[in-house]
């Protein structure tokens, strides 16, 4: 479809002024820096006057950004709509993995029409919102783009969906290169940045609730009263009575599967809905959609609830679709369970928590796996004091994650294979994204039978051309050899190496020496206070926020804990 066709189709003009200028736009999207610097000053000019000017510049940008918003939403329902007529015939593949991939791409493009649809409600003083929902919209793309070529999908599938993907990404570079200005623009107007609209905007967009967000005290949201705090602070064992649903095996909650509970749940909620989840072992595949918001699922501890999987791309099953709990509602928070995927190292990629929701929690877990344990998707989101166990690229994804004092565990890979603790697929360098190790502990397994060598690990490698990775204040253990990271595969032609962020900042231990580590042009050892606090808590994920209202332990900055 060409420009004129499409402005056309919208009934809006502006955007072939959007379209004439995206490339003076995009060279911000591949600058190492996400944000444009200030325009310059007029020189002659009287400061009332000067920032009504600015004021009406940004207004005029801001339609432009709902006009651009507009496209990329009528590209993405195209390209929904194009893919689900491709059949699982037109694929290379067996016809279930075919059909699994469609169902990824049907799942993951309705999410980022609804993701598009909260950035564009999101009011100026929620621009940290919007990006993050613009970069989790184009990350959806791009897993629908992985799950087709992992099922072998026709090119014309590829094709609609890379239209779709060039307008979002067109997007993001916009909202992107506008931070500073509106910015700006707030000081010299007076708007303030609590204005109410960003995080509910995403709920309503998804939900099509027409509740406003209003702050309450203490930094809390009013939809999560009093009773809902002194919940999620409160022990697993004083839950009994007061949790809105039980889940138990012996018959003596609500629900006998936690499957059943999610779908009990109720929809679009801008208060927490608390699932006890009694003590046993689940064998099930839970899924949270995005109309689920604001479900807290508690356990009796590691160990004593356990919700088991063994889904694995070797049973046709697209890595997207193998987890063992998939959860994108907003709001998600999971605490003292264990999620685990048993599908063993020679299945291959076999996830066991999958996480797309924004403002994420997950405290007390254990996460355990081989290959591709932990799919930290996209959105924001905070792990506290949980352990994640695995073997290859066992902490991946396109999310701004922070672990924070987290154990991770390297377990004993196959004959040949060489373990990753994470690899991470940021594709844009304007996408707010990246994972941060921060005061963790980076251990290995003892080898679980006499003769295997103990695991070794590397700190990561580049799974998409801009990966970013810091890992600050942490120890690092002996496994680590003193190359650290790893390329993506070194039997190819180096990929991504001048462009990915592998940043360490104070580690110690017997593997922190960075004398010995690549020489890449990507990698640096952060030596600046002022560079390590871009990915603290506060700055990289905003959680001193939202993560007070989770009752949750956190440090926002730099602390060692």
């Amino acid at each position: 479809m060409d420009h004129h066709l499409l402005a056309r189709r919208l009934g809006a003009p502006p955007l072939l002024a959007i379209l004439s200028c995206l490339a003076l736009i995009l060279a911000g999207c591949r600058s190492s820096s996400a944000h444009a610097g200030p325009a310059p000053r007029p020189v002659f000019a009287f400061p009332a006057a000067a920032a009504a000017t600015k004021a009406h510049a940004v207004a005029r940008h801001h339609e432009r950004l709902r006009v651009a918003l507009d496209a990329a939403a009528t590209r993405v329902g195209e390209a929904l709509g194009a893919l689900a007529a491709v059949t699982p015939a037109s694929s290379s593949s067996s016809p279930a993995l075919a059909a699994a991939a469609r169902e990824d791409c049907a799942e993951l493009l309705d999410e980022a029409l609804q993701l598009l649809a909260g950035a564009r409600a999101a009011p100026r003083a929620a621009r940290g919102d919007a990006l993050t929902w613009l970069s989790a919209a184009l990350t959806n793309h791009d897993t629908c783009a992985d799950s087709l070529a992992e099922a072998g999908a026709p090119l014309q599938a590829h094709r609609h969906l890379a239209a779709a993907r060039g307008v979002v990404r067109d997007s993001l570079a916009m909202y992107a290169s506008s931070t500073t200005a509106a910015a700006e623009a707030a000081t010299a107007t007076g708007a303030t940045t609590e204005e109410a609209g960003g995080a509910a905007g995403l709920v309503r967009s998804s939900c099509k609730n027409e509740t406003a967000r209003r702050q309450g005290p203490c930094g809390f949201p009013r939809w999560l009263p009093a009773r809902d705090r002194r919940l999620l602070l409160a022990p697993a064992a004083s839950l009994a009575g007061s949790a809105d649903i039980v889940v138990a095996k012996d018959g003596t909650g609500t629900h006998a599967t936690i499957a059943d509970a999610v779908k009990a749940a109720p929809e679009c909620s801008e208060r927490r809905t608390v699932i006890h989840v009694k003590a046993g072992r689940y064998d099930e595949n839970v899924k949270v959609g995005m109309k689920k918001t604001n479900l807290v699922f508690v356990g009796d501890g590691k160990g004593v609830t356990v919700v088991a999987g063994n889904r694995s791309v070797a049973d046709n099953y697209t890595t997207f679709r193998t987890a063992t709990f998939a959860a994108s509602g907003f709001g998600f928070m999971m605490r003292d369970m264990t999620v685990e995927n048993w599908a063993g190292p020679a299945r291959h990629q076999a996830v066991a928590l999958r996480v797309s929701a924004d403002r994420a929690v997950v405290h007390r877990c254990s996460i355990a796996g081989y290959q591709d344990t932990l799919y930290v998707h996209s959105n924001r989101q905070f792990y506290r004091d949980c352990d994640v166990y695995g073997t290859v690229d066992f902490v991946f994804g396109n999310a701004a994650a922070v672990l924070q004092r987290c154990n991770l565990w390297a377990r004993v890979p196959l004959p040949g294979q060489k373990n990753t603790v994470t690899a991470q697929s940021r594709n844009e360098s304007c996408q707010l994204t990246g994972i941060v190790l921060h005061a963790c502990r980076l251990l290995a397994t003892p080898a679980a039978e006499e003769g295997l060598v103990a695991p070794t690990a590397y700190l990561g490698r580049p799974w998409k051309p801009f990966s970013r990775v810091v890992v600050m204040l942490s120890f690092i253990g002996p496994h680590v050899p003193p190359q650290g990271w790893l390329e993506w595969n070194a039997s190819s032609t180096p990929y991504a190496l001048d462009r990915l962020y592998f940043a360490e900042y104070m580690n110690y231990g017997p593997g922190a020496g960075v004398a010995g580590r690549v020489p890449w042009p990507g990698h640096r050892v952060i030596n600046s206070t002022a560079e390590a606090e871009r990915f603290t808590v506060a700055r990289f994920i905003d959680g001193a926020s939202w993560l007070p209202a989770t009752g949750v332990s956190f440090v926002a900055g730099l602390s060692l804990l």
